[in-house]
């Protein structure tokens, strides 16, 4: 018998490949930095500036990108997206100064904003109900795993091609990307030639009628809970991502290559993280049939066991404390993501993308709001360890918002609105 790959698992393969990309072309300044820094002579807050310029366009794109991906279809949608990011990839390679830099940045964002909402969307139509947690997990375990491969990556092409080069380098590998999804993607499962009966029938069936309007106020009364709680997880993440490689450089005077590697080895703990949550998610509901229980348990751990981490690096600094506790708390943080992006096609089957945008507003906000912080506060009193308390009480706040959210109550037309802070006990 001839072996075949599943179109559904190739689609998936895609995604992840889509979320490993995306991650490398957001995350590669962090590790540039130094070398961007001296070049263009930027302080600590004017370098803060320039991460938080990808998140501007990324939050707006948040709820328009997921309508686009709902109106529009994955298909055409990402790959316009993976054409911009690239471009705006490689453009930061010829950057004169900070307003340069910061005009790629925000093209980058324009580019990556619809991305992972739509790629909800995807999901939605080609995965079975059962491994959302999982399909979600893995993808953002392949998106930590390009946090994690990007600072030894973008040191050895810096040492090779210097900053410039290293930018224009994984660009063009962004390029591929969109072409072959273009080729290999289609929105209708049932369309594409390599999928088989018994697939189709693994997958959710298809509404037969016209996709409604979608009903915002009372959708995001019920998302905002969901949005918040993200918000909170954001902050920390937007954090490591940002500065943990000038964190290391900075704090303990190590070279760039060893700092990466420091920062790698934080980041790939964050792989196992969103592996492990999906995977956590999907069995305690499978064992359970309660929705509520399998996302609220393990985004409740994990909040709890990043913030238990991240308290020791107060006392103490040894760096191999520090970054083992680093590690730690990425890894519970990541914890979080299988069930938070599970949520919204939860609550709202027919307007994932819409409803996976309206949560994602929350990090791209923290995108914004959290790198912008720390730089200025690591210029105000060079203190390198504040912004990680701030941190520590953005994660308390997500650990009780998450009682907010009602995944077991799937999103109606008519019966839909929650009243503010009501909270029910697990079914």
């Amino acid at each position: 018998m001839k072996f075949r790959f599943k179109a559904t698992h190739v689609v998936l393969a895609m995604l992840c490949i889509m979320y490993f990309i995306t991650y490398i072309d957001r995350v590669n300044i962090g590790t540039a930095a130094s070398g961007i820094q001296k070049e263009l002579h930027l302080s600590n807050t004017q370098l803060g500036l320039v991460f938080s310029a990808f998140a501007y366009p990324y939050l707006l794109f948040q709820v328009i990108g997921g309508w686009v991906g709902d109106h529009f279809g994955p298909r055409k949608t990402l790959f316009w997206c993976g054409m911009i990011w690239a471009a705006a990839t490689i453009m930061t390679g010829a950057v004169t100064g900070i307003v340069t830099l910061f005009i790629a940045r925000i093209a980058l964002g324009f580019g990556e904003g619809a991305t992972f909402p739509t790629a909800t969307r995807a999901m939605q139509y080609w995965t079975p109900e059962s491994r959302r947690g999982f399909a979600q997990g893995l993808t953002h375990a392949f998106a930590r795993l390009g946090n994690a491969i990007t600072p030894p990556l973008i040191a050895a092409l810096i040492g090779w091609l210097t900053w410039r080069g290293s930018f224009v380098a994984v660009g063009l590998v962004s390029l591929i990307w969109g072409a072959v999804w273009a080729w290999y993607f289609r929105n209708e499962p049932k369309e594409h030639a390599a999928i088989t009966e018994a697939e189709l029938a693994t997958l959710p069936p298809r509404p037969t009628t016209a996709r409604p309007q979608v009903p915002w106020a009372p959708l995001l009364q019920r998302m905002w809970p969901v949005t918040l709680t993200y918000f909170c997880y954001g902050w920390t993440l937007w954090l490591y991502l940002n500065w943990l490689p000038l964190f290391f450089k900075n704090n303990y005077g190590l070279e760039i290559g060893k700092s990466a590697l420091f920062a790698s080895g934080v980041f790939f703990a964050g792989v196992i993280g969103d592996s492990l949550g999906g995977i956590l998610s999907d069995r305690i509901l499978r064992a359970s049939g309660n929705v509520r229980l399998a996302r609220l348990s393990v985004t409740v751990l994990g909040f709890a066991g990043a913030l238990a981490s991240l308290f020791p690096i107060l006392f103490i600094h040894d760096i191999t404390v520090v970054a083992l506790c680093l590690s730690a708390g990425f890894f519970f943080a990541e914890l979080v993501i299988g069930p938070m992006w599970s949520v919204p096609m939860d609550i709202a089957p027919k307007y994932s993308g819409t409803a996976a945008g309206i949560m994602n507003t929350g990090s791209a906000l923290a995108a914004i709001v959290s790198p912008l912080v720390a730089g200025f506060v690591i210029d105000a009193t060079g203190n390198w360890y504040l912004p990680f308390l701030m941190s520590m009480g953005l994660l308390l706040v997500g650990l009780f918002s998450a009682f907010l959210m009602r995944p077991e109550l799937p999103f109606g037309e008519t019966n839909d609105a929650v009243p503010a802070g009501e909270v029910l006990a697990a079914e």
